[in-house]
């Protein structure tokens, strides 16, 4: 029996296993998941010593396995370190344990944490803070006595002045108060140089100690740079093929080194100790367990995809030689006839439907821009006004030329134009209406998703308003006053905003067969007629 897989208790030949194995990136959990999921859960809350950490919030994850014997059973693993180590006996073991005492990565962290302690020294060293001190000193000195003379020469230029409103001055006179003023001029210029020389020397004595900081610090971050890539080259990975790669090869095609925390994840490590003894992975999924993290959007026990700046490049590598299923996001929409909602000689809106692009995307080229350039080839210049996300359906609007879209993107600043959307939450909102008001900002270890952030965020209003509570669901109507990225997805599902995520929300809740959220309806004036547009679309998903 293999250490760390837990059998589910199943017949193989009793259950319907999945066809292909689970898409890491948007995923309903299988039977056989939630299966496992619920072993895993019974156990971490048979852990009270583990019981307020995990409430403080950790991703676990499942990977549903057949092993040598047909039989079926579960991994288990956490991303990161729990109880202050990367193994525990009912979880998968890292990739690499960072933790080792006499790994590569503490005995390199430790030659870093002496030059930080040097870099330290140097710093509070009683000789340089006494510079410092010095030159704070002298700074407000050279302040003072320029200050002073500065009064004294307002003074006297005052009295000169006087002097010569009031006339009758001799050639002498008119040339001893000309000489007092070049005197001072002169004798201001003397003080500042006395002072800023003082200074100089000052920080001739600094600069000594300065630059024994910096050597230090490029010498830290080289090390760093150094020790990093030796430790993701012993973070080693394999895939369904029997091939195996260090994370640096992993990220080679993209230009970078692998970002930090990169292989700490829950996926990664299933899918390793799966390869490496000889499972058969089934299906997999990913949960979060306990309170989110400030600023972003992790609601308990519910099932979340794979990130992708840590974690797609890996997971890419380590599933080839599966049959994975398609990533829906991914699929084009090609042979989708365009509905068009109103179309005249200026602009077009359409109705976009769920899972195709508003634009085209790095590595998906078909969207609703592509296929209206093709069904609308006259069309110059600008063409977009405004976005969907790629699984938002509902109206979008094109311009046929500059000028109109010009005109329409003026309104979007002026916000006059006003749009409106219709969203299944998953939860009860206590309110009929409100108005949300969370600041946001992009996640730059997990893009596409965003976070709220009170302190650099952009700022993010929406309206709402409740139409419908049934089954422990809400439908709501909801007026973003602002244009965020995610906005009305991340106000629905956070916290502080409605707490209930949009159902089929992958990213902020729970993955479905689609994402329930549809721009209904539009207002504006057409930049040509001066007409009050009220355009509105149906959803084609059904209501509560």
């Amino acid at each position: 029996m293999i250490e760390k897989f837990h059998l589910l208790g199943v017949d193989v030949a009793a259950v319907e296993l999945p066809s292909q194995f689970t898409c890491p990136f948007c995923y309903e959990p299988h039977p056989l998941a939630l299966m496992a999921v619920e072993q895993l859960q019974r156990y971490v809350a048979s852990r009270p010593d583990w019981a307020d950490e995990l409430g403080a919030g950790k991703m676990l994850g499942v990977l549903v396995a057949r092993d040598d014997k047909d039989r079926l059973g579960f991994l288990a693993a956490f991303s990161g370190n729990l109880a202050g180590s990367v193994r525990h006996d009912f979880f998968v073991p890292p990739v690499y344990d960072l933790l080792d005492p006499q790994g590569e990565f503490k005995r390199g962290e430790a030659q870093i944490t002496a030059i930080n302690h040097e870099v330290e020294r140097l710093e509070q060293s009683p000789e340089l803070l006494e510079l410092k001190r010095r030159e704070v000193e002298q700074k407000q000195k050279m302040l003072d006595e320029l200050g002073s003379f500065k009064a004294l020469m307002t003074r006297h230029k005052q009295e000169r002045d006087a002097r010569r409103d009031a006339g009758n001055l001799a050639p002498e006179e008119q040339e001893a108060l000309l000489n007092q003023s070049r005197f001072e001029k002169a004798e201001l210029k003397r003080i500042r140089q006395r002072h800023e020389a003082e200074l100089a020397s000052i920080s001739d004595e600094m600069d000594v100690f300065c630059r024994q900081i910096d050597s230090m610090k490029l010498r830290r971050k080289a090390m760093s740079e150094a020790l990093q890539e030796r430790i993701f080259r012993l973070f080693v990975v394999s895939n369904a093929r029997g091939e195996r790669r260090d994370l640096v090869e992993v990220f080679r095609p993209l230009g970078t080194l692998p970002p930090a925390g990169a292989g700490e994840c829950c996926a990664p490590k299933l899918l390793n100790y799966a390869f490496n003894h000889g499972l058969h992975p089934v299906c997999m999924a990913e949960f979060w367990w306990g309170a989110s993290p400030v600023g972003e959007v992790r609601h308990h026990g519910h099932f979340y995809p794979a990130c992708r700046s840590k974690c797609k490049p890996i997971l890419e590598f380590m599933l080839q030689g599966l049959d994975v299923q398609d990533n829906p996001l991914d699929l084009p929409l090609d042979e989708m006839k365009l509905d068009i909602i109103y179309d005249d000689q200026w602009l077009t809106v359409l109705n976009k439907p769920s899972g195709m692009l508003t634009v085209p995307g790095k590595a998906l080229e078909s969207s609703l821009l592509t296929r209206y350039h093709e069904a609308h080839p006259e069309a110059a210049g600008p063409i977009v006004v405004h976005r969907l996300d790629q699984e938002t359906s509902g109206l979008v609007m094109f311009a046929k030329d500059k000028k109109t879209h010009k005109a329409l993107q003026q309104q979007f600043e002026n916000h006059t134009i006003k749009k409106c959307y219709l969203a299944l939450l998953q939860g009860v909102i206590d309110y009929d209406e409100g108005v949300i008001d969370l600041p946001i900002r992009p996640d730059v270890d997990d893009r596409p998703r965003q976070r709220v952030d009170h302190e650099h965020g952009k700022p993010a209003v929406t309206r709402y308003r409740v139409l419908e509570r049934r089954a422990g669901m809400s439908l709501v109507e909801l007026e973003p006053l602002t244009g965020r990225t995610h906005q009305l997805r991340v106000h629905c599902s956070h916290a502080q905003g409605l707490n209930c995520p949009i159902v089929g929300d992958r990213l902020y809740g729970t993955a479905s067969t689609r994402l329930m959220l549809h721009a209904q309806s539009i207002t504006f004036t057409h930049p040509v007629t001066g007409e009050t547009m009220s355009l509105e679309c149906k959803p084609d998903w059904n209501h509560l």
